[in-house]
């Protein structure tokens, strides 16, 4: 597995343990349901290399960035959560981002 796919793993793991710390704490099932498990779904499928898991990762990072950013600006009690949160998204777009841009920049022999 290469790094990138270590990362990305690690980073919706520690999404999910955030939600589990946030939603969990608030006995609200329904809402640690609806968050944390895509990103379990998209750790799994990244650690067994499926194909899209990345692409998947960064469309949902946006979603979970807009959230973050919305619950900062409209819940103080749970700022620190969601700016964390905020924080993983970013990470994972940019991980996700990693193997697309190696190709496009990755050097090439000359055109004969």
């Amino acid at each position: 597995m290469s790094t990138a796919r270590k990362l990305l793993v690690t980073a919706l793991l520690t999404l999910v343990v955030l939600y589990a710390l946030w939603f969990g704490g608030m006995r609200d099932w329904f809402a640690l349901a609806v968050f944390a498990l895509p990103a379990v779904w998209l750790a799994v499928a990244a650690a067994r290399s499926e194909r899209r898991a990345g692409f998947w990762s960064g469309v949902l990072a946006l979603l979970w960035f807009s959230h973050g950013v919305m619950v900062a600006w409209t819940r103080p009690s749970e700022r620190g959560y969601a700016l964390a949160e905020v924080a993983l998204a970013v990470a994972i777009v940019l991980i996700a981002s990693v193997p697309g841009l190696r190709s496009r920049f990755a050097k090439r022999p000359p055109a004969a």
